[in-house]
């Protein structure tokens, strides 16, 4: 298969955007930017191109997809409607309201209509609203339902420019816009409203405090940070390692000078081993590392700046050969929760506490 790559920065580039809706219109595949990270998008109510997204993406078919919109009403078709689920639609216009359109996903009860190639066979639905004019012209184009997971191969870092759309998904999909660089880089926050409390699945820029504003009492799924709760996780995709570099790697969480010593010892013992050594830190503590590679997320109070280069760095860290990596820990609030949940992820949990 031949990818074609257009670019089109603006949401008006209608020519651009007809094009990719009829890819879409006729069961095919189109990587689209969002202000998340790229998202590569099907027809959500077509299960052959539910089955081609987790073909390209080598991803498990027990992995839900999320289906984008954009306008409320198309939620409808979605969700069920039935009286005992009056409540939870109710939660969820109370949130998006208040975060859509915007990075944050809501698991409801599926409408019979919904395939669930598209749900990965579960009983609900994963529903967002990206704030991205590009991808709302392009819903709209394809005739509002896409579903769309990121545009990686599965297990990969997500990618936040288009050139890494290409490294995973060249010759396997039909088209890649390219927008330029997403804003957040980071996925959606994802609230599970089937059940009650609400629970967080997958932390984001939408953060648990936020979210408490409008739903009160809210819980976050034990998995999200401790891969060895024994807890099963609640979305099927929870179970898979994600966001992973080619290098080894691990985070170390501690007192500034005990781990600028640990890391620096290890570092020492990897690069006397051969192997190529690489440090992602904050940006007031990297120079401090002894390694053949270092990677600053920003300042250490600038968490939107640390999840706009997370992704970026990894992908970075193949490029240049690292092998063996060591990252430091961040503080568990706010959008740095999101942050250490991707590095969790990426690391396989292989985390050190000093």
């Amino acid at each position: 298969m031949n990818t074609k790559v257009i670019t089109c920065m603006e949401e008006n580039d209608k020519a651009c955007l007809a094009e990719a809706g009829r890819i879409l219109k006729a069961g095919g595949l189109v990587a689209f930017p969002t202000e998340t990270v790229y998202g590569l998008g099907g027809d959500a109510f077509n299960p052959d191109s539910s089955r081609k997204i987790y073909a390209a993406k080598g991803r498990p078919s027990d992995n839900p997809l999320i289906v984008h919109i954009c306008k409320w009403d198309d939620i409808y078709r979605l969700v069920s409607t039935a009286p005992e689920h009056a409540g939870k639609l109710a939660a969820a216009k109370k949130l998006a309201d208040a975060f859509w359109p915007g990075p944050l996903t809501m698991i409801l009860p599926k409408a019979e209509e919904v395939p669930e190639e598209t749900t990965g066979g579960l009983r609900t639905v994963a529903v967002r609203m990206p704030s991205h004019k590009t991808a709302l012209a392009l819903i709209e184009a394809s005739g509002g339902y896409v579903a769309a997971p990121s545009a990686n191969t599965s297990g990969r870092p997500s990618p936040t420019l288009a050139k890494y759309v290409l490294e995973d998904m060249d010759g396997r999909i039909d088209m890649v816009i390219d927008g330029g660089e997403v804003g957040i880089g980071l996925e959606s926050t994802i609230v599970d409203l089937t059940v009650s409390p609400a629970e967080i699945l997958r932390p984001g820029y939408v953060t648990e405090a936020m979210l408490r504003t409008l739903l009160g009492e809210i819980e976050t799924d034990r998995t999200v940070f401790d891969g060895n709760s024994g807890q099963a996780p609640k979305a099927p995709g929870m179970k898979y390692r994600h966001y992973a570099p080619k290098g080894e790697l691990t985070i170390v969480s501690g007192e500034e000078e005990k781990t600028f010593s640990y890391i620096n010892e290890r570092l020492r013992q990897a690069r006397a081993a051969g192997k190529r050594t690489a440090v992602i830190a904050a940006e007031e503590t990297a120079r401090n590392y002894d390694a053949d590679i270092r990677k600053s997320l920003g300042g250490r109070t600038d968490g939107l700046s640390a999840a706009k280069r997370l992704y970026r760095v990894l992908r970075e860290l193949d490029d240049e050969g690292a092998e063996i990596i060591y990252a430091e820990a961040f503080e568990n609030t706010g959008l740095g929760a999101a942050l250490m949940n991707r590095l969790l992820k990426a690391a396989g949990h292989r985390m050190i506490e000093l």
